[in-house]
Parts: C-alpha cells; sequence; structure tokens
C-alpha cells in the first residue's frame, strides 16, 4: 500500500476516514461533512453503537451529491489521553475495517485535537505508521486466490495541517516498519524454504544498507568450542550457523556497542524428546528470536540510527535421527562449562548458551539483550499478551519496561536468584539443562542462560507468547507479530542514541 501526505482538502473520490472523539464528538472535518451530508454521520453515530472508543470504527455510505464511496469514522478515544499509539492504532483500525471493502484508495483528514500533546503532524505520520502495520500481507505461496478475495487497498492519503513534519517523522517510521515486515516474511517462512543456511543468506543481505554481516559455519563453530549449540543441530542434514551482524553508526568516543541475541531454531521437532505431532507446525516460528534481531538491526541501519549495534543470532534446526543429540548427553559449551541435556527439547538455550558467551566475549557491550521463543511456561504465566524479562541489572530492565510500554510491546519481570540457580547443579556436569520439576519453567531457563553472560548486563526476553498470533490486532495482522522490534528501536532510540 502506497502512502502519502498532503494538505488538508476535500477529496473527490474514494473513501474518506475522519477522527471521533470519545462521546461520537467529530471534530473540524467531521463536522464539515455531516454539514456536507445534511447531518448523515450524525444520524449514524445516532443510530448505532459507536461512541469514538479507541479503534472503534463505523462505515457510513454517502448519499448522492457527494463525490465519495463511503466515510469511516475512527475512534480516538478521551482526547488527554490521545498518544502515539492510539494514533497508531487508529490508521491500523482504517485499514481493517476496508480490508474486505472494494475501495482503492482511501484519504484521512487529520484534525488538530486539543488535549493531546501531538501536534497534526506527528498525529499524521503515528497514523500512516499504523495503518502500514497493519496492511501487511504474506501470501506469497497463495497461487490460485481469487482477485476479489484480496485486499483492494492500494493507496493510503493522510492529510493534515503540518504535511513536512509528517513526512519528516515518517521517513523514520516506515524504516522501522521495514524491518518489521522482514522479520514477519522470515517468520512465516516454511521450514522446508528457510532453514539455517538460508536464514543466514537473508541476514546477509543487510550488507546492502552498511551492515557488517559474518557467518560462521559448523568447522568455524567447533573451532570455537560450541559444543552446546552444535549439538543441537547434529541431528539435522541442515548444518548450523552463527551469523554475527554490526551497524557502526555511532560518532563519539565511547564504541562500546549495544548487542542483541536471537535464538534461531529453524524448526524444533523436540529432538528425541519429540514433541506431541498436534501443533508442532508451529515450530517453523521457533526461530522468531533471530528473526527479531534481524528486523531491529535493518530498522537501525534504515534509518541511519547513531549507535553501534551487534546482532548475534544462533541458527540450528533440532532434529530426530540416528545422528541426533541423546537425553543424558553431555556437552562443553565455549565457555568451558559442561552441560548435562536431560532434554533434547530444551534446546534454545543452549543455542544461546555459547551465542551470548560470544557476543559478550568478543564486543564486550555495554548491555546485552537476548530474545527467544523459550519455553511454554512463559504463556502459562503470561498467555500472549506480554513478553516475560529477566535481567541482572534493574536498570536495564527499567529502560526495557518502559520502551515496550511506549512501543505498544509490554514486558512482565519475573524473578532470578540463588534458590532457581541451586535448581540447576547436577552430579554429572556443571549444569543440567532442565531441572526435571513442574515449577518455575521460564526462571529456570533464564537463570541457565544468567550463568553464560559474565558480568555484562543482561536482559532475557522470552517471547514464546508474543511471536504469533492467530487473531488480528489493529497494527498486528494474524500470523507473525514482529513483537520486539518495535520495542527495540524504541530502547535503543531512547536510551543509547547521542
Amino acid at each position: 500500500m502506497k502512502i502519502s501526505f498532503a494538505p488538508v482538502s476535500a477529496p473527490r473520490s474514494g473513501a474518506l476516514a475522519v477522527g471521533v472523539l470519545d462521546g461520537g464528538k467529530l471534530g473540524p472535518a467531521g463536522l464539515a461533512l455531516d454539514k456536507r451530508t445534511r447531518g448523515a454521520l450524525t444520524r449514524a453515530i445516532e443510530s448505532s453503537r459507536f461512541r469514538g472508543k479507541p479503534g472503534e470504527t463505523l462505515s457510513v455510505l454517502s448519499p448522492p451529491g457527494v463525490p465519495l464511496s463511503r466515510i469511516v469514522l475512527v475512534g480516538y478515544g478521551d482526547p488527554n489521553k490521545l498518544d502515539e499509539l492510539r494514533m497508531q492504532s487508529a490508521g491500523g483500525a482504517v485499514v481493517g475495517h476496508l480490508r474486505q471493502a472494494n475501495e482503492s484508495h482511501v484519504a484521512a483528514a487529520i484534525d488538530a485535537v486539543k488535549g493531546t500533546k501531538l501536534g497534526t503532524g506527528d498525529m499524521a505520520a503515528q497514523f500512516a505508521y499504523g495503518a502500514k502495520l497493519a496492511a501487511y500481507r504474506f501470501d506469497k505461496y497463495r497461487t490460485r486466490e481469487k482477485k476479489d478475495d484480496k485486499p483492494a487497498l492500494e493507496q493510503l492519503t493522510v492529510m493534515c495541517a503540518d504535511v513536512p513534519r509528517a513526512r519528516q517523522l515518517y521517513s523514520n517510521l516506515e524504516k522501522v516498519a521495514d524491518g518489521i515486515y522482514f522479520t514477519r516474511d522470515l517468520v512465516s517462512e516454511p521450514a522446508n524454504i528457510l532453514y539455517p543456511e538460508t536464514l543466514a543468506a537473508q541476514a546477509k543481505t543487510l550488507t546492502e544498507l552498511g551492515v557488517s554481516v559474518e557467518v560462521l559455519d559448523e568447522k568455524k563453530l567447533a573451532k570455537l568450542g560450541m559444543g552446546a549449540l552444535l549439538g543441537v543441530g547434529q541431528g539435522s542434514v541442515r548444518p548450523p550457523r552463527l551469523v554475527v551482524m554490526q551497524w557502526k553508526g555511532a560518532k563519539g568516543k565511547d564504541k562500546r556497542p549495544i548487542a542483541f541475541v536471537g535464538k534461531g531454531v529453524t524448526f524444533d521437532t523436540g529432538g528425541i524428546s519429540i514433541k506431541p505431532s498436534a501443533g508442532m507446525e508451529d515450530m517453523k516460528w521457533d526461530m522468531g528470536g533471530s528473526a527479531v534481531v534481524i528486523g531491529l538491526m535493518k530498522a537501525l541501519a534504515g534509518r541511519k540510527a547513531p549507535v553501534n549495534a551487534v546482532g548475534v543470532i544462533g541458527l540450528v534446526e533440532n532434529m530426530p535421527s540416528g545422528a541426533a543429540q541423546r537425553p543424558g548427553d553431555i556437552v562443553t559449551s565455549m565457555s568451558g562449562q559442561t552441560i548435562e541435556v536431560l532434554n533434547t527439547d530444551a534446546e534454545g538455550r543452549l543455542v544461546l548458551a555459547d551465542a551470548l558467551w560470544y557476543c559478550q566475549d568478543r564486543f564486550k557491550p555495554k548491555a546485552m539483550v537476548d530474545l527467544a521463543t523459550l519455553t511454554g511456561a512463559i504463556i502459562i504465566a503470561l498467555g500472549n499478551e506480554f513478553a516475560g524479562l529477566f535481567s541482572n541489572d534493574d536498570d536495564l530492565a527499567a529502560k526495557l519496561l518502559a520502551a515496550g510500554k511506549a512501543a505498544g510491546e509490554e514486558l512482565w519481570r519475573l524473578p532470578l536468584g540463588d534458590p532457581y540457580d541451586k535448581m540447576l547443579n547436577t552430579d554429572a556436569a556443571d549444569v543440567k539443562n532442565i531441572t526435571g520439576e513442574r515449577g518455575a519453567g521460564s526462571i529456570t531457563a533464564a537463570q541457565f542462560l544468567k550463568r553464560f553472560v559474565n558480568n555484562t548486563p543482561w536482559a532475557h526476553l522470552d517471547i514464546a507468547g508474543v511471536t504469533w498470533t492467530k487473531r488480528d490486532k489493529p497494527t498486528v495482522p494474524k500470523g507473525g507479530t514482529a513483537f520486539g522490534v518495535r520495542l527495540l528501536d524504541r530502547f535503543v532510540r531512547d536510551n543509547y542514541e547521542g
């Protein structure tokens, strides 16, 4: 969908969207339209349950004499609470509302709203951003889809009083949206198409934006001593990879980067500890953490963020075979710590153990954040709304919580501590990969990772419950969500850009 900005005018065709405040209160654009339509908008509101709540929509077919196909009313809610997220939701709501309509073009009139801190340029840019995110569709494998089943919407014109400001802000937001689209594409790909080698090749495309990308093959990983990561992938015909992405945008004296590490299990059968067959197809997106890191690096490079950032992703396929890792095996990680593998389906932490150690050892980052679809236990605890946050640093955790709230991708912090760490002790090795107990599964998984970060300020985001959605949300169509790209882009922008 093409998005453009223009001064406020009266469109001569297509659909027109206007904002409505809480209680069904029309703004200037809505009042002007209501007058032109002889009160049609007022009558439509009064005869419906539409009250202008955030993201609420109501479509009114244009009466004779008005050169529009329809007017879409979209709720802004309380003007004192109208912020960036609500404007994004409004833009997404309009796109979602028109998804099944036969409309190729929609214009949106953005009025100034008394009570909000946002100017019309800011409101317009955020509206356009939300619309862009909502317009995403993964349809590359639909070869026989009928034209009538495809969205008809091709163009959005956002009209406001401050077009230069809107264009300036949106130019950066669009680059973040590009990273989100890329992440959603990767998460949506089937595992016969996307596996360690091909996912590494996708990361390589970031070189076009100025990102330095290194791909370490299994021989290099063995030389580095990454027995934990290699053990997970040894049952697959698809060899593992470790990918290192570097964006060098900072100009200050402190060249230490902020680092992001992603779990990239391109398909997870569970290995010898095989999963139940029901729902196993979902495990194509067990590489969601790595996809977020790739998308984030694309966003940072795309908007030329003034920061040094490193992305490290460990890529494996976890398969059962005669060569596969067995329960009871003991592997030696890059850190030198030995790990007793009691369950081969607790594989993501093994991949991250080596990736985290490599990252902190090579780059000495200011802080390190990992993302992983790590545990089903986090879904039991938090459902599909929040991601789990674990950290060894209160300041880092606070920054991530604030960024998540501002970006609409919220986190919930859970504890770490010695009692949980002791649950991972074993007589056979330095640490075991599961406790063997039912309780605190997400916590002990994070506690396991903590053993591989040394004293680096570190946070772990368990995104198992938020990487995929089975229902449409205002700015997130069902499918891959790219949860984490917006959050971490905001985290970097607010805390590490000079």
